[in-house]
């Protein structure tokens, strides 16, 4: 992952010096919360991306969300926070399609050029969306939910840390649709979104299902947050269970090491964010666009058989 780092940002600093400062992108990109883990990922390949805008003299201002639990109408604030600064593109997820896509149709409406990353990808035409740099969500669900259905499970719980939001939702249908095609059947457990990033309040709610269900063998979390607090409800439950989750963290990739997490689902963030913005700067300085679209940054099953490549980047502060 550090090599295809340094390939994509050196590649664009190559554009730079041969075109020249054709014009200079004022961009902002939109995230979750600052408190969530995962967006450490997506903030390290913004960062990277802002020193290619920057060397055109452009801008970007990265804007996030104080926590989940007014998301839609906390996003819309942050749309139109951007168009308010005279930015001539936004590049962001589409979580809360009803809430974010008439602000996001109102700033195209007004000449702001939109990149989508992370989620939302069905919503892209409705919003004047250049291209999608992201994973599949359904597609990935499924992959979840066949590999842990192959490896024995037969009743999975799916935990919904943020109930409602799209991505999140399109996971657990795709995991249902990959585990009964493979002889299992899930359970979704939505916990509210007021505890999103809690561990202890997390364990305690998977906890309370994995006591009351014994019949429950494996779990995957949409969050790679949410399998520690999986991996506390599962030791106190005192029974075997298999663990998977969306996303990584050293903690996660540690357990794979160990041996007690059984996989996760990379969507690589880094990549997501780092494409997102340098391709939007690359369209409003050069008209350049890319053929390909959607963009697919993932799903990717890391377990026991490729950890070690894995850890490598993690290490990098880009998986």
């Amino acid at each position: 992952m550090m090599n295809m780092r340094k390939n994509m940002l050196a590649a664009m600093l190559a554009s730079v010096a041969l075109t020249g400062a054709a014009s200079a992108a004022d961009i902002a990109v939109i995230a979750g919360s600052a408190n969530d883990a995962f967006f450490n990922r997506v903030k390290k390949g913004v960062d990277d991306a802002a020193l290619v805008v920057q060397a055109n003299g452009g801008t970007v201002n990265y804007l996030t969300t104080q926590n989940y639990d007014n998301f839609g109408p906390d996003l819309v604030q942050l749309i139109n926070t951007a168009v308010s600064q005279g930015v001539d593109g936004i590049a962001i997820p589409v979580w809360v399609a009803e809430s974010q896509v008439p602000a996001l149709k109102s700033a195209a409406d007004q000449g702001i050029k939109i990149m989508m990353y992370n989620s939302g990808a069905e919503v892209k035409e409705q919003i004047a969306g250049i291209n999608y740099f992201g994973s599949d969500e359904f597609v990935a669900g499924e992959a979840g939910g066949a590999y842990m259905a192959k490896k024995g499970a037969k009743k999975i719980l799916c935990h919904i840390h943020v109930p409602g939001a799209v991505n999140l939702e399109r996971r657990c249908d795709g995991i249902v649709a990959g585990a009964e095609a493979n002889g299992a059947t899930v359970m979704r457990l939505p916990t509210p979104a007021s505890i999103d990033s809690d561990v202890t309040g997390t364990s305690e709610a998977l906890k309370a299902e994995l006591l009351k269900d014994p019949s429950i063998d494996a779990v995957i979390t949409m969050g790679a947050w949410a399998s520690d607090a999986a991996t506390i409800a599962i030791q106190q439950a005192g029974r075997p269970v298999l663990l998977g989750t969306f996303d990584l963290s050293p903690s996660v990739l540690e357990r794979i090491k160990a041996g007690t997490q059984t996989m996760a689902i990379d969507q690589q963030p880094y990549a997501q964010a780092f494409l997102a913005t340098t391709m939007l700067a690359a369209y409003i300085d050069f008209g350049i666009d890319l053929p390909t679209d959607p963009v697919l940054t993932g799903p990717g099953i890391v377990d026991a058989g490729n950890i070690d490549a894995a850890l490598v980047g993690v290490a990098a502060g880009a998986r």
